[in-house]
């Protein structure tokens, strides 16, 4: 009876033994699994490391007695547009609402967000993100006066655009009635209007000009005498 009493005995510890080592393992399995929720695979998340771009911007407001300066933005470029202009309606939407653009269509056709962008005069719809470089510097269109930030006031520009009377103007008064029917133009008449019609009047190419810059009281500037000579040379005017 003893030997049996022992062998049961050694039976039932060897079974307590086995059960703390499933509830141990049990537990070591609950604790990884865990442990792996609360740090998710990225491959398999889909989820992408940072990818930080700077924005130095230049900001002046004249309400404020601050001089010019350049203030600096970062954006991760996984959560934004290829162009600067998606940048800056970032920057403005998530970070600093009072940082003023012009901005419209977004599709390089009315001219609204021109500006100058590391050193060149370009519409910033249009205007990849430099992804080489670690910053971007975007100021307002040179030598122009400054409403605020990155507009400028485009007041005398557009006056010199009137001044060239650039709408349709028959040869003689009254020569041709609109009410009568169409005013016709040869398809070669027309072609010579390639390269002058299309232009926006962002003002980049005036504003890069150095006559202009010194002059602008009375040089109309390379995108207004375009304008005129397209004025010249159609056939209807």
């Amino acid at each position: 009876p003893q030997s049996i009493l022992s062998i049961f005995n050694m039976s039932l510890v060897s079974r307590t033994i086995s059960r703390s080592k499933a509830l141990s393992l049990n537990s070591s399995f609950q604790a990884t699994r865990l442990l792996s929720a609360s740090k998710p695979d990225l491959k398999i998340s889909g989820t992408k490391k940072e990818n930080i771009k700077y924005f130095k911007i230049y900001r002046w407001d004249p309400e404020q007695k601050q001089k010019p300066y350049m203030s600096t933005y970062p954006v991760d470029l996984n959560e934004c547009g290829p162009m600067v202009l998606d940048a800056l309606i970032k920057i403005k939407n998530e970070q600093d609402p009072a940082m003023t653009f012009r901005r419209s269509c977004r599709e390089g056709i009315c001219g609204s967000c021109a500006m100058n962008i590391d050193g060149e005069n370009t519409l910033a719809c249009l205007c990849y993100i430099n992804k080489s470089s670690e910053a971007t510097k975007i100021n307002p269109l040179p030598h122009m006066f400054v409403v605020k930030d990155l507009v400028t006031d485009l007041s005398n520009f557009y006056d010199q655009y009137k001044s060239i009377k650039p709408w349709l103007q028959t040869k003689v008064e009254g020569s041709h009635d609109l009410t009568k029917g169409e005013f016709l133009q040869s398809k070669q008449d027309r072609k010579k209007l390639d390269g002058m019609y299309e232009c926006i009047l962002c003002a980049c190419c005036s504003t890069s000009c150095p006559s202009y810059w010194w002059s602008a009281d009375k040089y109309l500037g390379p995108a207004v005498l375009m304008q005129a000579y397209r004025w010249i040379e159609d056939s209807r005017d």
